[in-house]
């Protein structure tokens, strides 16, 4: 891939398969439209200039992926799959697009090769993500094109010119995209994406979990620093901020969420760090998380105690939700219900007197977002399988008093459920 072609308005990376280091490039057969007299010939990046991250990232973007995507949208009764910068198109192609008001979006036929359109000024980053490794043409567009119309065309196409009667689409798309496109494609039903990519990002390979062992490490090793840290007389914002500059320095390359939530604060789950001082006999609860460059997400909570002084009730009640998180851990195994999990956990800690206090559920799958499928909890029937990713984050909360939660990322393995956080889960003081 040397060279771009404009084809009247349209812009494909083209040319002979390629060997790129330690991967082949192979342009997909989009044949596009016929090229206009004087078509014009520009230089762009190739996929020699991202030959080191490619070959790393080469097992996290298998070249069959796309084919099982197809596969599966096919089965769902769709034409095709048309997602736009987020999380699925990432897993698919490898490529982190930037979400802009420009349109990017690959078109994946139900039956045929695909294609990444990209806004023109976008071209040199698409050529150089792992989406250059796969049978998939990356078309660009000029500011003057309508790239909704390119995208509707593209797809009738690879149906021969038929028109189709429902598409797959991201779910995160922008409302303002999904309809431009439905009035693109007047006959196609819009359904969500996730329907048929969900199943399959659900249960990840050998190298995705490779990668969140990463991340749990990387996320381990903050809270490890935290533990030798002195907390009283400090705000939350500010121990928020230096815990994010942890989190960058050990290995992340964007941070996500820092929560630390001390005194009555620790009560709100999702509490935002505040200007509220940090007092001796204070729990605090610090529930952070980051992406690495890989795009693998981490997420861990523990508790700790500022001071020797323990309010009342709170050590039966931490003691109460350790066992709990225990339990949730020790029930994972393929062909489970996920909700048994969740139950696992919530009768534990219903038992003990704390139910109402419980207020979520407890676990999520983690991947390449902090928050996917499966959901732990009740009513998810869904068997768990080895390959599956989630948390355990089982919590009590006090409201006006103070709160707890113990969260590790968990795999379900043939034999049970790996912890991919190895940091120890009991109430840690820490320097009065």
């Amino acid at each position: 891939m040397e060279i771009t072609t404009f084809y009247d308005q349209w812009v494909i990376l083209t040319g002979g398969m390629v060997a790129i280091n330690c991967w082949l490039v192979t342009p997909g057969p989009f044949g596009g439209p016929a090229v206009s007299e004087g078509a014009t010939r520009l230089p762009v990046v190739t996929a020699t200039d991202a030959a080191e991250e490619s070959c790393a990232a080469e097992s996290l973007y298998p070249v069959d992926r796309l084919a099982r995507a197809r596969t599966a949208a096919a089965g769902a009764g769709l034409d095709g799959l048309l997602l736009t910068p987020g999380a699925d198109l990432r897993y698919l192609t490898g490529y982190d697009a930037p979400p802009l008001e420009r349109l990017t979006c690959l078109v994946l036929p139900s039956d045929g090769p695909g294609a990444l359109v990209v806004p023109e000024l976008e071209l040199p980053r698409a050529a150089a993500s792992p989406a250059t490794d796969l049978a998939v043409d990356i078309v660009g567009w000029r500011e003057t094109d309508d790239p909704f119309a390119l995208v509707a065309g593209l797809l009738r196409d690879a149906l021969d010119g038929g028109q189709p009667a429902a598409v797959g689409i991201a779910d995160r798309m922008w409302a303002v995209q999904a309809m431009r496109l439905a009035a693109a494609l007047p006959s196609a039903r819009q359904v969500p994406a996730s329907t048929v990519l969900g199943p399959l990002r659900m249960r990840k390979s050998a190298a995705e979990v490779d990668a969140l062992r990463r991340a749990a490490t990387a996320i381990d090793r903050v809270h490890e620093q935290l533990r030798g840290w002195r907390l009283v007389g400090r705000t939350e914002l500010e121990v928020a901020r230096d815990i994010a500059d942890a989190i960058l320095a050990e290995g992340h390359s964007r941070v996500n969420f820092v929560i630390v939530g001390s005194g009555p604060n620790g009560a709100s789950p999702h509490h935002e760090a505040s200007p509220r001082v940090i007092e001796h006999g204070d729990a605090v609860v610090v529930d952070i998380g980051g992406t690495t460059a890989e795009g693998y997400c981490s997420d861990s909570t523990r508790t700790y105690l500022v001071g020797d002084d323990v309010p009342t009730g709170f050590a039966d009640l931490y003691a109460v939700l350790h066992e709990a998180q225990l339990a949730a851990c020790a029930v994972v195994q393929p062909g489970v219900p996920v909700e048994t999990v969740d139950a696992a956990a919530r009768d534990l800690i219903t038992a003990a007197g704390y139910g109402e206090l419980f207020v979520h559920r407890t676990g999520h799958g983690i991947g390449l977002e902090e928050h996917e499928q499966p959901w732990v909890v009740a009513g998810n029937a869904e068997p768990l399988a080895p390959g599956m990713t989630f948390s355990v984050e089982p919590g009590i909360y006090l409201p006006g008093r103070y709160g707890a939660r113990i969260e590790d990322i968990v795999v379900c393995i043939e034999t049970g459920g790996e912890r991919l956080n190895a940091l120890d889960r009991n109430l840690v003081p820490l320097e009065g």
